[in-house]
């Protein structure tokens, strides 16, 4: 291999290595995030219609990136509109629950998969870092739960460069999620210990690995689940 080939290989493994660029968060996204969070910690119920301008009051926001952050979160599954046509936070049974746990068994392995040549081990470490800080906090933070879980899963799904894959996978664990909710403090140790070997894996880089422990993950949801209600 010639200088001016290997230059070029190095170029394109920095490519592929490169992360996807951040998007600076706009009041669209704000509201979106306020409105995750309010439906997390039940501080808006399942069934219960939400009034715009009561929370575009609560939140300090104008409605047009609220009515934007509340389409984007029908489109992910957390909202319905009701006979009114207004939206109300969807409730999930365990058969649509168990349902999109199997779909995600098959498509979050392959996600994770195709992900793998664009994460690299300085990107996985904070990720890891705050999912022990978070196992170890005392007493147990529901958001900082939920929002380490969300840092898990989105830097295989938001970085598996396929955007069908992404939207679809984002719109299911908002499906799973919604169900989750009520029992998420009995699921801590369990997900830190196997997010803990999804981060390890995907650092490694090795397929098979990374492959096998997602979907050790997604079962694992699936039995305690079944568990619960038995």
């Amino acid at each position: 291999m010639n200088g001016l080939d290997a230059n070029n290989r190095i170029d394109s493994d920095k490519t592929a290595k490169a992360p996807l660029p951040e998007k600076k968060q706009n009041l669209s996204d704000k509201a979106y995030t306020a409105l995750s969070e309010l439906i997390r910690s039940r501080e808006v119920r399942g069934g219960e219609p939400l009034v715009e301008l009561q929370l575009a009051e609560r939140l300090g926001l104008s409605r047009t990136p609220l009515r934007q952050a509340l389409q984007r979160l029908e489109s992910e599954g957390l909202l319905r509109k009701d006979a009114n046509r207004s939206y109300v936070v969807r409730q999930v049974d365990l058969k649509e629950y168990l349902q999109s746990l199997r779909v995600r068994e098959l498509l979050e392995p392959e996600a994770a998969v195709l992900a793998i040549d664009f994460i690299t081990p300085e990107m996985v470490q904070p990720v890891l870092e705050n999912m022990i800080a978070v196992r170890d906090t005392k007493p147990y933070a529901m958001l900082a739960h939920w929002r380490s879980d969300d840092e898990v899963h989105n830097l295989f799904i938001k970085n598996c460069r396929n955007e069908v894959l992404s939207e679809i996978l984002t719109s299911l664990r908002g499906t799973t999620q919604l169900f989750e909710i009520e029992r998420l403090a009995e699921r801590l140790v369990p997900d830190s210990t196997e997010h803990e070997r999804i981060l390890k894996a995907l650092a490694s880089g090795d397929s098979r690995i990374v492959k096998q422990v997602v979907t050790t993950h997604i079962r694992s949801l699936f039995k305690f689940a079944v568990k619960s209600v038995g």
